[in-house]
């Protein structure tokens, strides 16, 4: 446990700025402030002293209106934007309603005195106003891709991501990939073992792979099928390294290999090889984070075989490689010839 208090301590010193401004407006939208609020703006005492320190700045003066009924006081002004390390914008009051002047030049202001600057959702539209996403890439809901390329060409829309960081400008697809996103941000200023608990505290995944175009039908398993299917993912999760055939794993199951696949896909949204690879990626990341290990050893390790392999997906699946990964996340330097 001291060990981690002390990683904890050297991840936090990387992050230059801890205070987190949450953008108030009338009209806010209440789920992607909630968001915002349980990622940066709970009691954390757990994570230390150095953990984000937490304010909500109002465009607007006096009481808001926030999408369900609730009413907002914010902490202050644009102002706020002065001490701020980072800026989120939870959504916007909608894309057909105009960005004000001041909240753009605030925010360009923020950004060029070295503020990071997300959007959730529909949030994104702020940004583009701003002029901060301009030869970017950047993503959003898909309901809202066409307009924002038609309105703004110049902006290297991605359309199957969940989130899309460009170092200082970070954007989300739709409402819940806002939880995506702000677990990234965590996991990039703290590491990964902060990112699982405030996942877990959460009760939601740390890591999702896949974007929007990945729709899951069921996506909390009955809780028959999750008590059959349970020992069994435990025991692929503990055997990562190995082989699995459908076959094996069904008789496991004690299903034939067509009510398995079904089943799995109904309780998991993925296909066994699908999950398997997700699994093994949060391993090979983890590893890459937190272990000397070599990139051979951890591909070995983590059933992909070879470096190489492991490399393929990395590029595939995070658009990074094992090495980069480590440079940016590490905290145990690789081990030479190991």
């Amino acid at each position: 446990m001291p060990y981690m208090i002390n990683i904890m301590s050297n991840l936090a010193s990387r992050l230059n700025n801890p205070n987190v401004v949450a953008v108030a407006y009338d009209g806010l939208c209440t789920f992607e402030f909630g968001v915002v609020v349980e990622m940066f703006g709970l009691p954390r005492p757990e994570m230390g002293q150095d953990w984000y320190k937490f304010a909500v700045a109002s465009i607007e003066t006096g009481e808001l209106r926030a999408t369900g009924g609730v009413r907002v006081l914010a902490d202050g002004g644009l102002d706020l934007f002065e001490q701020a390390g980072t800026i989120i914008m939870p959504g916007w009051r909608g894309v057909e309603h105009s960005v004000p002047q001041r909240l753009v030049e605030a925010l360009q202001k923020a950004h060029a005195n070295g503020a990071r600057i997300l959007s959730i959702c529909s949030g994104v539209f702020v940004l583009a106003a701003a002029g901060l996403l301009s030869g970017r890439r950047a993503t959003t809901h898909w309901r809202y891709a066409d307009l924002l390329t038609e309105r703004y060409p110049d902006i290297r829309f991605e359309p199957n991501v969940l989130y899309v960081d460009e170092g200082s400008i970070l954007t989300s697809a739709g409402s819940a990939a806002g939880i995506d996103l702000c677990l990234h941000l965590i996991r990039r200023d703290f590491g990964t073992e902060a990112a699982n608990k405030v996942a877990r505290r959460m009760v939601v995944a740390p890591h999702r792979d896949g974007g929007q175009a990945q729709f899951v039908e069921q996506a909390v398993p009955a809780a028959h099928e999750g008590a059959r299917l349970s020992p069994l993912l435990e025991l692929m999760r503990n055997n990562i390294q190995k082989e699995f055939s459908i076959a094996s794993l069904a008789k496991a199951a004690g299903m034939s290999p067509r009510t398995f696949l079904r089943r799995f896909d109904a309780a998991t949204g993925m296909t066994p090889a699908r999950w398997l690879l997700s699994e093994r990626l949060g391993k090979a990341r983890d590893l890459l984070e937190n272990s000397p290990l070599s990139v051979e050893v951890i591909a070995a390790n983590t059933g992909f075989g070879t470096a190489a392999t492991l490399r393929h997906h990395f590029r595939q699946q995070l658009a990074t490689t094992p090495t980069a990964y480590r440079d940016m996340f590490g905290k145990i330097p690789e081990l030479e010839g190991a």
